[in-house]
């Protein structure tokens, strides 16, 4: 991996299983560093879908990418409270200055009432198929989401919401 440090701004790059791009973000500003993670930044950044069509993030996000797990958070800190988007996906890795990731349909979206939904059924679904994930596949990204859910459950660190305005805060600064 490139030496990243707090500050670096990177570029993030979300492809499906048969390797086609399916969404990239301009920016991601690194907020932490950690042994198993790496925790980023961004707001009002511009989001480039497939099909070519763009839209800009609404609110500040804090993401947090695994170095061995098969999910990533996205924090959105809304003025309502915070909502947790998370993404089954392959653990990233960092190329040209850019996170790329797998993702794999399924995400759990938290509610600030701390309340939660699984998504996207049917996509993981109609791509398992279209794609052949093969069974492997399919356990992983299966116990991947009850891993997620468990973490939730037991408030593990990227889901203090104290933290996350912490690290919203982070950002804030490093964006002036």
């Amino acid at each position: 991996m490139e030496k990243l440090k707090v500050g670096d701004r990177l570029q993030i790059q979300c492809y499906k299983h048969d390797g086609k791009v399916h969404r990239c973000w301009d920016e991601a500003v690194v907020l932490d560093i950690k042994k198993d993670y790496i925790v980023f930044g961004n707001e009002k950044t511009l989001v480039i879908e497939a099909q070519g069509n763009t839209w800009r993030t609404k609110e500040p996000a804090v993401m947090y990418f695994f170095k061995d797990k098969w999910y990533n958070i996205i924090v959105q800190l809304k003025k309502e409270g915070v909502t947790y988007y998370c993404n089954i996906a392959t653990p990233f890795i960092i190329e040209d200055n850019t996170i790329k990731y797998i993702d794999y349909d399924l995400d759990l979206r938290i509610f600030p009432n701390g309340s939660f939904k699984i998504l996207d059924k049917q996509e993981y679904k109609y791509h398992k198929k279209k794609m052949g994930y093969s069974k492997e596949l399919d356990i992983v990204i299966n116990n991947s989401l009850s891993e997620l859910i468990t973490d939730y459950q037991n408030h593990a660190p990227m889901f203090e919401r104290e933290r996350n305005l912490t690290y919203g805060k982070l950002y804030q600064e490093l964006k002036k």
